[in-house]
């Protein structure tokens, strides 16, 4: 098996977590989002957030929605084509808050990182260019 890259990630949010999402990953962390229609009309289960031109994350609704914790989830982390201090700037203008600031060893070497999280609990790791 030769594995180029990540295709998609599902989350789930609870029932009527999905205008949450699409405000916290397009209006506030400036990402795409695909097939709105779709999940409208009911032709899809679900909304898609365009990470990059081959990655997206799938946010689905779910009924029985419970928050993630440590046991069940860490983070997905996604590179950034920034520098740290462009990104914590670009995040404070949109009111998100930063958890904590690291320089984790990723699929690309060390590199700074900050940690937000988004309104039901899931983390992510916004890795910015090395310095």
């Amino acid at each position: 098996m030769d594995v180029t890259e990540i295709d998609h990630v599902n989350l789930h949010v609870p029932a009527d977590g999905v205008e949450t999402a699409v405000e916290f990953y397009r209006d506030r962390l400036g990402l795409a989002i695909e097939n709105e229609e779709k999940y409208a009309s009911g032709d899809k289960p679900f909304v898609s957030v365009r990470l990059a031109p081959g990655a997206v994350m799938h946010v689905q609704p779910d009924e029985d929605f419970e928050a993630p914790d440590d046991a069940t989830f860490d983070h997905v982390a996604l590179r950034v084509d920034a520098d740290i201090e462009s990104l914590k700037a670009e995040l404070a203008d949109a009111g998100v808050a930063v958890d904590r600031e690291l320089e984790p060893l990723g699929a690309t070497g060390v590199a700074p990182a900050v940690y937000v999280t988004d309104p039901f609990g899931y983390t992510l790791e916004l890795k910015a260019e090395r310095s």
